[in-house]
């Protein structure tokens, strides 16, 4: 695991550490779980820039990539999900080859509590996402989400 300085990590959970890369002057909170959900890649895939906070048991459930840019917040139970089963009809469901879609949140992003953001997304520079959320499609610049699925509330001033 890739950790810099000024970092504050309490008791955390991981799979591959080599996957996790964690910037300058980060704060995580106990419980996090870093799962990398595949067989051993070089890494990381699990990116985490400088400043950004990330809540009490959060976890982060990665197949193909996520990066969290400088000073976004993230709080309590957030869960990334970079991957899915497959769903043609008239097949097992396990055994389908994953859909996968790597996860962006750019800079200065608030995810309130317990929000869910899922394959391929993108939250643009400055959004926030209302408690609660499941994020399934990307999210512009300076705008305001929530709801399940999560829908534009309004942009910010």
């Amino acid at each position: 695991m890739k950790i810099a300085s000024g970092v504050c990590i309490p008791k955390i959970y991981t799979i591959w550490p080599h996957q996790v890369s964690i910037g300058k002057n980060c704060i995580l909170e106990h419980g996090v779980y870093f799962k990398y959900a595949g067989i051993w890649s070089r890494g990381p895939s699990i990116v985490i820039e400088d400043e950004v906070f990330i809540g009490a048991d959060c976890e982060f459930n990665i197949n193909c990539g996520i990066k969290i840019s400088k000073y976004s917040n993230i709080a309590s139970g957030c869960k990334f999900i970079d991957h899915d089963h497959g769903t043609k009809s008239g097949m097992l469901i396990g055994p389908q080859a994953s859909i996968k879609g790597a996860i962006l949140l750019e800079k200065d992003v608030w995810l309130g509590c317990n929000v869910v953001v899922l394959k391929g997304v993108s939250i643009g520079a400055g959004s926030i996402v209302a408690a609660g959320a499941v994020v399934t499609k990307s999210i512009p610049a300076n705008q305001i989400w929530g709801g399940v699925p999560a829908k534009f509330l309004k942009n910010r001033i």
